[in-house]
């Protein structure tokens, strides 16, 4: 059972990670300031699996991969949208972000509690009783999650 965080449209990258914490790629500098401009106090209000839903083009913006890190690193256990830029996209899961595309994030509400079946294709909101479809991972995507990330797929391989 996870907690959810609710935003809105076109959170981009700048709003994830502000630019001017982009001099460092230390994982818990970064943690501290996610989502620090749309909201200062979510680092202190997050635990660890809680979820972001939010509405469309999640991590538009710059292309850095310091925002799903950051996302990551505090502890979020995945980002649901209904959309997400495409360079955050990838980024996510080379980084090994779960994030899942749901067009239903509408019915969820902040402060929800729920539970993802990454097998199943599902989302089971537990406050409100319903389950939600998301699209499917593809195979080799699930791989670099159960890696954490592209590095760690790469020298697994090795």
């Amino acid at each position: 059972m996870s907690k959810v965080w609710k935003f809105g449209d076109n959170i981009d990258t700048d709003l994830i990670i502000a630019a001017r914490y982009l001099n460092t790629s230390d994982e818990k500098i970064l943690a501290s300031h996610v989502m620090e401009d749309k909201d200062p106090n979510f680092v202190n209000k997050i635990s660890k699996g809680d979820i972001i839903v939010a509405g469309e083009n999640f991590g538009c913006g710059s292309s850095r991969e310091h925002a799903p890190i950051a996302i990551k690193a505090a502890g979020i256990g995945a980002v649901i949208a209904k959309s997400f830029a495409r360079i955050f996209y990838r980024n996510s899961f080379n980084m090994g972000l779960l994030i899942l595309e749901c067009t239903e994030t509408d019915r969820i509400s902040e402060g929800d509690e729920l539970q993802i079946d990454v097998n199943n294709g599902t989302i089971a909101n537990l406050s409100k009783n319903e389950k939600y479809n998301f699209q499917p991972i593809p195979p080799f995507m699930q791989e670099l999650l159960g890696s954490g990330g592209l590095i760690n797929y790469a020298k697994k391989k090795m």
